[in-house]
């Protein structure tokens, strides 16, 4: 299938676990081995085919409106929340005209990954299901995942349905990215809330799903986490995302 044409780029974080450096400096414009984090989440969007990624800002905002002034693919619309933050959910119905009526890719602004064959926003676009799905979610193994020291976040059963599975030892990772289907925030308002909100809704409804990763994931919470993330980047450098 031809996978989502718009984009949503959550970069509108405080980035206080990454202080001092954020101090001066927005957590999604960290650089790991010479690329910044939210470069790495364009890239990955412009191979899947995405045409325009909207990218909400906070702190530090002009700094990141200014980076991506000159990108043409994808081509980005900043949505400022220097105002006031609203969350990972608040911040996308906000975004939601410049999205578009189809399903569009969400991803976090600090994560990325190392794909290994078919890239993973390739395989979500592939795995998506408009007839079943409202939502799916890249999902990480935490045996193949750098830097993420908190527990597993889903359970995935045999037809890729999700269920709720904090600290399951056989629980999977929110990998920060998936596909998301506008239909699920009908009548919200642009006021702060979270997409966990949304989550639990479309388990209920028995259409939030998920796609394990083939690649490797990285996350990068705190300075410490910096040289891992480097160090991973080194010991799988083919199709780094």
């Amino acid at each position: 299938m031809t996978g989502p044409k718009t984009a949503m780029v959550l970069a509108a974080g405080l980035g206080t676990r990454m202080r001092p450096i954020t101090d001066t400096l927005p957590k999604p414009l960290v650089e790991i081995a010479g690329r910044t984090l939210l470069d790495r989440g364009l890239d990955a969007l412009a191979g899947a085919g995405v045409e325009r990624a909207v990218v909400n800002v906070h702190h530090l905002g002009s700094m990141i409106a200014a980076h991506v002034a000159g990108y043409q693919k994808p081509r980005i619309v900043i949505s400022d929340e220097s105002d006031r933050l609203l969350d990972s959910a608040g911040g996308i119905v906000r975004a939601l005209p410049e999205l578009g009526p189809g399903p569009f890719y969400i991803l976090n602004a600090d994560t990325f990954w190392i794909d290994r064959g078919t890239p993973e926003l390739e395989r979500l676009a592939a795995t998506w299901d408009d007839g079943r799905m409202d939502i799916l979610l890249m999902l990480a193994d935490p045996a193949n995942a750098t830097g993420h020291s908190g527990g597993t976040d889903f359970l995935i059963g045999e037809d890729g349905r999700l269920a709720r599975g904090r600290n399951h030892p056989a629980g999977l990772i929110y990998g920060g990215a998936g596909i998301v289907h506008p239909r699920i925030f009908a009548g919200a308002e642009a006021q702060p809330h979270s997409l966990n909100l949304y989550f639990d809704r479309a388990i209920e409804a028995g259409r939030l799903f998920g796609m394990a990763m083939d690649g490797h994931w990285i996350t990068v919470g705190t300075p410490d986490a910096i040289a891992p993330a480097e160090a991973a980047i080194r010991k799988f450098p083919v199709g780094a995302a």
